[in-house]
Formats: structure tokens, C-alpha cells, sequence
């Protein structure tokens, strides 16, 4: 990789960001040798511009920063440091250098769930539940939908909290299945959803052009 340390004088700023949340850690500095240290060892280090030295981000607290990938930006003069934190990254002892909390959105998981079923309509490996959806078609996928959907509705009407998420859970799924089946990513119906929250959305425009 082409990093250009000599545009700032030697260093380079290091933007960490948590490889699973995909939030922003902190900011650091890296020189050559800190950034051949971090490869070397896994373990993000930085140049310490106040200590003029190296330093590992969690030699004192334990709280290390583990490597899984490092990226140029267009300039060369700025890397994007995915890791998997041990702990608060913060000084202070917070999760980021900015007093946030390091939280998960379950949300991004409907991504990491369609590529995982994308993974198994190339691959359909024997004995998933998943390529055996496959293997009966787009007819009687959308069959299994309707009827999760069913069972959805009747937990939403006649039935607990608990049982309505785990239904629904069900419904989703089937949809996503369904949905790779056809080329289309749950992505674009996040997209249209989006769509449809501005306040200029017209939906008999919407429906007109989809018909042309």
C-alpha cells in the first residue's frame, strides 16, 4: 500500500473505526513504523506526538485495539483502521474519544443476513433449510411468506409480544429469501421506504412510471 507520510511531515491520521458497529473510535497518528508495527503485530500503534515515541494503543490498560483491516483513502495521506476493540478505546474510559457509546445496530444485520443467503443461493449446499427454499421456486417461496405473514398477523391479534417478534422474525427472513431469489437486495426496500418519507413522494406517479 502507497502512503504518502512525507505530506505532513512523517505522519499520517489513523481514523479507527469498530470492524462489527462501524462507529468511529478515535484519531490517531501513525509513522512508517507504526504502521508496520500494527501490521506486524495485529495491534493497532501510534506515533505519540506529545511522548515523541510509539505507543500500543492498551500496553497500559489492556484495552487493545485488534487489527482486521487497513484502507488508503483517495489522497494516500489518510487510513480507515477497522478493529475489534477490548474495552473502552477512550482514555477516560469511554467507549470513543468523542463520550459515545459503542453500540451494535441490529439493524445492519438484515445486510450481513442477505449476504450470508446470497451465499447460499450461489453455493446450495446440501442439507440447509435455506437452498431448500431455493429448489421449490419463486411459487412456493411466496407461499411460505404468505403463511409466516399469516401466523404474524394472528400472534399481532391473539397472542404475546414474545411469539408476535419471533413470527415476524420468521416473516423477514422468508422475505429476504424471496427477495434474492428475484436480484433484489432488502437495501431496496429500505430505498423506497425512504423514498416515501419525503413529503413530495406521490404515489400515483410512483405506480404510473412503474407500469410504463
Amino acid at each position: 500500500m502507497d502512503i504518502d507520510f512525507d505530506k505532513a511531515g512523517g505522519l499520517v491520521p489513523a481514523i479507527i473505526q469498530d470492524a462489527t458497529t462501524k462507529n468511529v473510535l478515535m484519531l490517531g497518528f501513525m509513522n512508517r513504523e507504526a504502521y508496520q508495527k500494527t501490521v506486524e503485530t495485529k495491534k493497532v500503534t501510534f506515533w505519540s506526538r506529545t511522548r515523541k515515541c510509539l505507543w500500543t494503543k492498551g500496553e497500559t490498560s489492556g484495552h487493545y485495539l485488534d487489527l482486521v483491516s487497513i484502507k488508503n483513502d483517495c489522497d494516500n495521506d489518510t487510513l480507515l483502521v477497522r478493529v475489534h476493540p477490548n474495552g473502552p478505546t477512550c482514555h477516560k474510559g469511554t467507549d470513543t474519544c468523542w463520550g459515545e457509546t459503542n453500540e451494535y445496530n441490529p439493524i445492519l444485520f438484515l445486510t450481513e443476513l442477505q449476504d450470508f443467503i446470497q451465499a447460499r443461493h450461489r453455493q446450495m449446499p446440501e442439507g440447509s433449510y435455506t437452498t431448500s427454499l431455493f429448489k421449490k421456486g419463486v411459487n412456493k417461496m411466496a407461499q411460505k411468506l404468505g403463511e409466516e405473514a399469516l401466523e404474524t398477523v394472528i400472534e399481532a391479534t391473539n397472542g404475546t409480544d414474545d411469539r408476535l417478534v419471533y413470527e415476524a422474525s420468521d416473516m423477514l427472513y422468508h422475505l429476504i429469501v424471496l427477495l434474492t431469489s428475484k436480484g433484489i437486495r432488502i437495501e431496496d426496500v429500505a430505498s423506497e421506504l425512504l423514498r416515501r418519507h419525503n413529503p413530495d413522494w406521490d404515489k400515483d406517479r410512483r405506480l404510473s412510471k412503474s407500469k410504463e
